[in-house]
């Protein structure tokens, strides 16, 4: 019993896994095809959506990093601050002032005994420790807050496009 396909397939097209054959160019002399005008351009897709939670846990890690930064920042301002005023000469210039304010009676007056590079050091490292556990405290609380009223008005709107 022999079978034969009714439908064969032609052999004079590309087989599969030939290499493919470069395309050809036209002859010097040939006529050259018109130009093929452009596709328009498609319009941004837009989607608009709703925010309708917020995770406090991803809120809580992003604000912790974020406070510590700015800890970070608050202690190396200070520190610079107070470089550049002494390099100024800006201490001297006030302990001279108070010197002449309280006379010759009184001891003198000292700037850099209340206000050393090791005190304002110290100092800003508390405020920069404070305000990390109070920034990381409020975020958590806005995001809390930020869900609660979702559920009642049902968020903000975004639109996002792709340009």
């Amino acid at each position: 019993m022999s079978t034969s396909n009714p439908n064969p397939r032609p052999t004079s097209g590309p087989r599969v896994g030939a290499p493919a054959r470069p395309p050809q160019r036209p002859a010097a002399g040939a006529a050259r095809p018109a130009l093929v005008k452009p596709a328009p351009k498609a319009k941004a897709r837009r989607a608009r959506l709703l925010v309708s939670k917020v995770e406090p846990w991803s809120v809580l890690k992003m604000a912790f990093l974020l406070s510590v930064a700015l800890g970070i920042i608050t202690v190396v301002a200070a520190i610079v601050l107070w470089t550049v005023l002494d390099l100024t000469g800006l201490f001297d210039k006030v302990n001279a002032l108070m010197s002449d304010i309280q006379g010759a009676e009184s001891g003198a007056f000292d700037l850099k005994k209340f206000a050393s590079l090791g005190q304002v050091a110290s100092f800003a490292t508390i405020i920069a420790v404070v305000n990390v556990v109070l920034l990381t405290a409020l975020s958590m609380l806005s995001a809390v807050l930020y869900n609660v009223s979702a559920t009642l008005v049902g968020g903000i709107g975004v639109t996002l496009t792709d340009d």
